[in-house]
């Protein structure tokens, strides 16, 4: 089988709805893995060497389910992740790397601060890449039925890569849930993304910070980002609003934000024509921020709202833009009360996804329209007051 037509055959399987099997017996899981790795066109040698001394990692399913720090909130969360340290190696590093962001920017026009933030809050510059077994974390969630249709396509790219000699079965490690290198990437995304920026022959994510950020540009442009534009402003009201008509998914351009009163709070407001959504993490007495289509692309990096809000922000503060102000927003719910406002919106119809105690997108989306029925503010914010009148 010519390399071509093995290429385009993985790249179709790998984007095949068919991968969500999981569960069962694992050694069953893994010979129906193996079947389809030889079916695409792997040696058996190959396929045999990938898969040798394979395991089931418990710990992974533990970090699976014990992302505790996503229960804060925003006010809480950002300081914590946006450290001194980070904010100094961050630009030291956007010194350091000048002409490298230089060319980055000429080719995709992904901010300098964009990628320093990912970079400085997925490995701390690489310095704190993972510690789990790449293909043992993979394989595991695949098994594990939460979200295999994520995970199983990866271990194929994985494959892949290995047939490259661009990845150790035994010895590549990484996130827990797969990702690889300084900006933590999983394996079919450096299939479909990855670059040999500094010309070695190999994409290396791990060591070679030219190939992890030339990587992680062309990642986000084939992830829809507009070149040279906003992704996130911080804004000031000068008079309330309907606060229905906040949210990730409430937008209005740019001339209808600035009828309502909406400026910006250290920059002046793009042009007139531009769509933007006005978030407000902790409510309307939190801090606030304008959203612009760019920012909807760091969702494709990861799902939480409170770390893309966090990576969005962080980006502004690298490229000059002071800290946001906090205001003064009422107190939020504890994961057992979260847990508790999550079930009753439940019973009333509402959609809130799962009972985790994290406020999510569904979550907040139905905090708000009980708000708007209660004849509360409907800021999305839940606090003890909301659940008390529930």
């Amino acid at each position: 089988m010519t390399f071509i037509i093995k290429v385009l055959i993985l790249m179709i399987f790998l984007n095949s709805a068919a991968l969500g099997k999981c569960g069962g017996e694992f050694t069953q899981f893994l010979s129906d893995i193996k079947e389809e790795s030889l079916g695409i066109g792997y040696t058996e040698q190959t396929v045999n060497e990938f898969f040798d001394n394979v395991s089931l990692s418990s710990e992974v399913l533990k970090a699976d389910r014990a992302q505790g720090i996503f229960l804060k909130p925003f006010n809480e969360f950002a300081p914590r992740l946006i450290s001194d340290y980070r904010i100094q190696h961050g630009k030291k590093n956007l010194k350091k790397y000048s002409s490298t962001f230089d060319k980055i920017e000429k080719i995709y026009g992904v901010s300098r601060g964009v990628l320093t933030s990912f970079w400085a809050l997925e490995t701390d510059f690489g310095a704190v890449q993972g510690k789990f077994n790449t293909r043992d974390a993979l394989i595991t969630l695949a098994f594990d039925c939460r979200r295999p249709q994520i995970f199983r396509p990866q271990i194929f790219a994985a494959l892949e890569l290995f047939v490259r000699n661009e990845f150790s079965p035994n010895e590549t490690r990484g996130a827990w849930a797969g990702e690889i290198g300084m900006v933590q990437m999983l394996p079919k995304d450096i299939l479909e993304n990855g670059i040999d920026a500094d010309g070695d022959g190999k994409i290396n994510l791990q060591s070679s910070t030219r190939d992890a950020l030339f990587s992680a540009a062309k990642m986000l442009t084939s992830l829809g980002w507009k070149a040279n534009e906003l992704w996130l402003q911080e804004v000031n009201l000068t008079k309330e609003i309907d606060w229905f008509e906040t949210g990730t998914d409430r937008i209005k351009t740019v001339r209808e934000w600035k009828s309502l009163g909406v400026s910006g709070k250290y920059t002046d407001l793009p042009e007139a024509s531009e769509n933007a959504s006005l978030i407000l993490p902790q409510g309307r007495q939190g801090p606030k921020f304008l959203a612009y289509s760019n920012f909807n692309v760091f969702f494709e990096w990861n799902k939480s709202f409170i770390y893309v809000l966090t990576a969005a922000h962080f980006a502004n503060q690298l490229e000059g833009s002071p800290s946001f102000t906090p205001g003064n927003p009422e107190k939020g719910l504890t994961k057992n009360q979260m847990k508790l406002l999550q079930t009753k919106l439940k019973k009333l119809g509402y959609e809130v996804g799962e009972i985790d105690g994290i406020l999510g997108s569904k979550t907040r989306r139905s905090v708000q329209e009980i708000q708007r029925v209660l004849n509360q503010p409907a800021d999305a914010w839940p606090t003890i007051e909301l659940l008390e009148l529930l």
